[in-house]
């Protein structure tokens, strides 16, 4: 009897959470890795070190594989095209992944599917910025189509005026896209899994707080959502799934708009475990991770319930704390159910090195949640217990 072998393109902390998955399953694991020091080689036994922009390096990685996932969305389409056609199981495949890898193509895809989309154009020079500024007020956003992520490759562009200094992103990348800049009260996240045989299961909505760009935290379910925004929001997700032919988990990324159509706006997508999906890992019957796996591998997927009233995650980035481990018995002391998750990197500032997840046994006490699982992150990546900061609102992303 034999178990599958998954492939993974990619060596972050994403595919170094599969591990454990993939483990308890009894999956065989294998990561193509950018080099050996990278986040999952210290949890995947077979890690080769490769250039996942080769393609004869895509090619012998894919040998003996049941299937090809990713950590990321950055493989070349054309070399996931010449894979397919070497007859490799790739999952999601090229025709959904381009949704991920290019945000014109997802603008134009949600368009076509009706769903919620703020007013956007994709333009070509600094004329057609204007343009699009002049017609839709001004400040919009600018973003590179391709390759940004955490806040990289967006500009808010604040009049005609500021748009000539956008002259360089053009001469480096055209067409880019232009969005009108929205108007939310908070962040959302609908995150959902689908298999190739069409079976798809949702979590709960989730808000997601966002600092400089990057993902600082989530709070599982979304408190005080409308019953209706957070079934639209899920519905939303599940359709783009579908019609879209995602395999694996996507990560529907939501501006709220309260009183405005299905009150709420669609930011991003992404087609792979997600930032705003680490609570699953203790906070839901199927994390992420686990049911990535088994839907790239075309298995039942498992239950999303929630296993309690709130789950709070909590990133940490790196900051003065070069020695995390010798943080670890105050944080850990400072609160026993925390569950820390660490990436095995090295410190940087501003990178992401890990995350806190903390239950809740009401909605009554999610500020509180909020407030211990913060302390432990603290101590880890500043050695020390945090200053005691302003009491934190739903409203800190408007």
């Amino acid at each position: 009897m034999t178990f599958p072998v998954i492939g993974v393109v990619g060596g972050g902390q994403l595919a170094r959470m599969m591990a454990p998955a993939a483990t308890a399953l009894g999956f065989e694991l294998r990561v193509l890795a950018e080099g050996e020091d990278v986040s999952a080689v210290s949890a995947v036994s077979t890690s080769p070190v490769g250039d996942y922009k080769d393609l004869q390096t895509l090619l012998d990685f894919a040998k003996d594989l049941d299937v090809m996932t990713f950590d990321h969305e950055h493989v070349p389409a054309a070399h996931l095209r010449a894979l397919q056609e070497a007859g490799v199981n790739i999952q999601p495949g090229p025709d959904a992944l381009i949704h991920a890898q290019d945000k014109l193509v997802m603008r134009a895809a949600i368009d076509r599917l009706e769903l919620p989309n703020p007013a956007w154009a994709s333009v070509d020079d600094v004329d057609a910025l204007v343009r699009f500024g002049d017609d839709t007020g001004w400040p919009v956003v600018l973003k590179t189509p391709r390759g940004g992520y955490d806040g990289k490759g967006v500009r808010i562009v604040g009049s005609a005026e500021e748009a000539a200094e956008t002259a360089d992103w053009f001469a480096a990348m055209s067409p880019l896209l232009a969005e009108a800049k929205v108007e939310f009260t908070r962040e959302l996240s609908a995150l959902v899994a689908r298999t190739p045989d069409g079976e798809a299961r949702a979590w709960p909505v989730v808000h997601t707080i966002q600092v400089d760009g990057v993902c600082d935290e989530v709070i599982a379910p979304a408190q005080d959502i409308p019953v209706e925004v957070a079934a639209a929001a899920e519905d939303a997700a599940l359709r783009i799934a579908a019609e879209l032919g995602v395999t694996g988990v996507l990560a529907v990324e939501l501006f709220e708009t309260p009183g405005t159509g299905a009150g709420f706006l669609i930011n991003e997508l992404a087609m792979r475990p997600h930032n705003t999906g680490h609570w699953t890992q203790d906070g839901a019957v199927t994390s992420q991770f686990e049911q990535h796996l088994r839907a790239v591998l075309n298995l039942p997927l498992g239950a999303t319930d929630a296993l309690a009233p709130v789950t709070v995650m909590k990133n940490f980035l790196g900051g003065d704390n070069q020695d995390l481990y010798a943080a670890f018995p105050q944080a850990l002391a400072s609160e026993p159910a925390a569950k820390v998750h660490c990436y095995g990197k090295s410190v940087r500032p501003g990178r992401k090195i890990g995350h806190v997840n903390l239950v809740g046994a009401s909605t009554a006490e999610v500020e509180s949640v909020r407030r211990r699982a913060g302390i432990v992150a603290g101590i880890i990546r500043d050695g020390r217990v945090p200053a005691e900061e302003p009491p934190m609102t739903f409203e800190e992303n408007a």
